[in-house]
């Protein structure tokens, strides 16, 4: 199943996990995420599998943010919330979440990388 997100769905999870930091500044980041998780090249999906297409997300959101400060926080949530919306059972732990979004915007993970650590996250 692919979920197909949109802009009004990332404001939503932005308001639900980053209520504190609801005020976005960049919306071409927001764009840019819908964007990138439905990209094709010859009909092909570009990230064709739940977790990849939550890692491009994570990766993404982490590097190019769109919120006034909680961006780490929304990044992870989206991910999560992609997941869930994907039909998938997702157990982790805030520390695992912490340890993920610091390897993503220091560079040390690429999507392929995310994508593995999101699918130790599902059942």
């Amino acid at each position: 199943m692919t979920v197909r997100i949109d802009l009004s769905w990332l404001l939503m999870v932005a308001e639900k996990n980053a209520h504190d930091d609801p005020r976005v500044t960049d919306y071409g980041a927001l764009v840019a995420a819908v964007s990138r998780h439905e990209a094709t090249i010859f009909d092909q999906p570009v990230y064709p599998e739940p977790h990849d297409r939550a890692a491009a997300l994570l990766q993404l959101l982490l590097h190019v943010p769109a919120l006034e400060r909680t961006n780490a926080l929304f990044a992870s949530a989206v991910a999560y919330a992609y997941l869930v919306a994907s039909g998938l059972r997702v157990i982790t732990s805030p520390e695992r979440i912490r340890d993920l979004a610091r390897l993503v915007k220091d560079g040390s993970a690429d999507v392929q990388a995310i994508a593995d650590e999101l699918r130790t996250w599902s059942l």
